[in-house]
Parts: C-alpha cells; structure tokens; sequence
C-alpha cells in the first residue's frame, strides 16, 4: 500500500512540474510576441522618422536618396529579408550622418529641433527592443532544449523562437551615451 501512495505522490508531482514547465512556455513564447511587436514598432519609427529626414530636403541630394531608399526598405521588407533590410538602414544612418555637418543641417531646418530629438530616440530604442526580443527567445529556447519538454511536445505546435539579429550600430553623432547631448 505504502508503494502505491509513493507512485501516485511521484506521478502527481511530475505531473505538477510537467505542467508548470508547460505554462512557462507559455509565458516565455507570449513574452517573445510582446518583445517582437515592440521590436516591430521601433524599428517602424526609426524607419519612418529617417524617411522623413530623407524627404526633408535638408540633406545633399545624395544622402537624401540613399536615407530614403534604405527606409523604405526596412518598411517595405518582407519577414525573411527584414534583418538585412533594417542593417542597411543603420549603415545608410551611420553613412549619412558620419559628417556632423549632415546632423546640423537637419538641425537649422524648421522643426529640425524635435526631428533631432525623435531621430536620436528612435536609433537608441533599437538596440534595447532588440536586446528585449533576443532575452526571451534566449530564455524559451533554453526550457525547450530540455529533453522532456522535447520528448512530451510540451512546446506544442510554437514554432522554435528565432533571434533578430541585425547591425543596429547608431552613428556616433546620434550616439549621446557617451555624454553628448
């Protein structure tokens, strides 16, 4: 009789973990979609705020066409190509705004102020939505390496949670962590 109240005591207890494990889950791949839609809303920002700067007029023509090319691509970009798409607006970011001169125009212009401001906001809010999206995926792929959450499926149908990596590097003019504005 004692062996039988230890199984069941055994079984309820695997059955207990096996079900707070499988409501973790849960929760990490719901903490993942919240981290993707606010990655999405950032890297939506930055993109349109750049475009705004590119179609300002306020920049040389140059810088004006590859600003505004490299965020409609990031805005227009489909899931599998997003990656390369946002690292080409932070390289056309950095590339236009490597001479400080390109962020004082901007800044001289009617609004140039506020539009400063935003820009600086945008490519600083990048990295730390990035960072966000990558902890929980890193978190939920960590309880899905486990072989009994493997074995059991208790991941369900979720497809495995995938990093977004990509150059999110702000120009160092709009870099103010270092101490500048």
């Amino acid at each position: 009789m004692t062996t039988f109240i230890w199984i069941a005591a055994a079984i309820v207890l695997i059955g207990v973990y096996l079900s707070w494990t499988a409501g973790r889950l849960d929760r990490l791949h719901a903490r993942i979609d919240a981290a993707k839609a606010a990655l999405d809303a950032q890297l939506l920002r930055r993109a349109s705020v750049a475009q705004e700067v590119g179609t300002s007029g306020v920049l040389d023509p140059a810088a004006s066409i590859v600003l505004y090319q490299a965020a409609h691509e990031a805005r227009q970009a489909a899931e599998d190509h997003r990656e390369v798409a946002e690292s080409e607006l932070s390289q056309a970011l950095r590339a236009v705004f490597e001479d400080e001169a390109q962020l004082e125009a901007v800044r001289e212009a009617p609004g140039g102020e506020r539009t400063v401001a935003e820009l600086i906001a945008a490519v600083r809010r990048v990295p730390m939505a990035r960072r966000f999206h990558n902890d929980a995926v890193r978190a939920a792929r960590a309880v899905r390496r486990h072989r009994l959450v493997r074995y059991l499926r208790l991941a369900g149908h979720a497809p495995f949670p995938m990093a977004f990596e990509m150059d999110d590097e702000p120009p160092a003019v709009l870099d103010d962590r270092s101490g500048g504005n």
